[in-house]
C-alpha cells in the first residue's frame, strides 16, 4: 500500500475562510501585475515550475491584477520594470495585499497558484526574470 502524505497546513497568513487584507512585508512581500502583462507572466512561470510556482493571487475586479507572494524583504533587491509594482513596507506608503481563504467562496480573490510547502513563495529571481522577459517581447 503507496503511503500518502497529508498536505502541508496552510501559512498562518491564509486565512480558514472569505479572504483578509495582509500587511506587504510583514508576512511577504508583493508585486502587482495588472492585466495581460501579469496573466503571461503568471502563465510562463506556472510552465517553468511545473505548476509550483508559489503563491500567486488573482484579482477578478478592476485591471484583474495578479499579486507574485515572495519571501519577506526580498523584492527590494530588484529593480522592477514597468507594468511591476513593488508593493511594500519601503518609505512612508504602507500596501496591502488581500489573500483568499485556500478553499470557499473568496471572491473578488482566488488563487492562480496556491502556497506549498515546497513552494512557501514565488522565487523572486525567477519571477525578475521572467518579467523582464516577457516586457521586452512585449514591448
Amino acid at each position: 500500500m503507496e503511503r500518502k502524505s497529508s498536505p502541508a497546513p496552510a501559512p498562518s497568513w491564509v486565512p480558514a475562510s472569505g479572504h483578509v487584507l495582509r500587511h506587504v512585508g510583514i508576512h511577504f512581500d508583493a508585486v502587482r501585475i495588472p492585466g495581460v502583462l501579469g496573466e503571461q507572466v503568471a502563465y510562463e512561470i506556472m510552465q517553468f515550475t511545473d505548476f509550483q510556482a508559489g503563491p500567486i493571487v488573482r484579482s477578478g475586479v478592476g485591471e484583474r491584477s495578479m499579486y507574485f507572494l515572495l519571501p519577506p524583504r526580498s523584492a527590494r533587491a530588484h529593480r522592477w520594470p514597468s507594468g511591476a509594482q513593488l508593493m511594500g513596507c519601503y518609505g512612508q506608503n504602507a500596501a496591502f495585499v488581500g489573500v483568499p481563504a485556500l478553499n470557499g467562496l473568496t471572491w473578488p480573490l482566488d488563487w492562480r497558484s496556491l502556497p506549498t510547502a515546497e513552494a512557501p513563495f514565488v522565487d523572486v529571481g525567477l519571477l525578475h526574470e521572467l518579467v523582464l522577459e516577457v516586457t521586452a517581447r512585449e514591448g
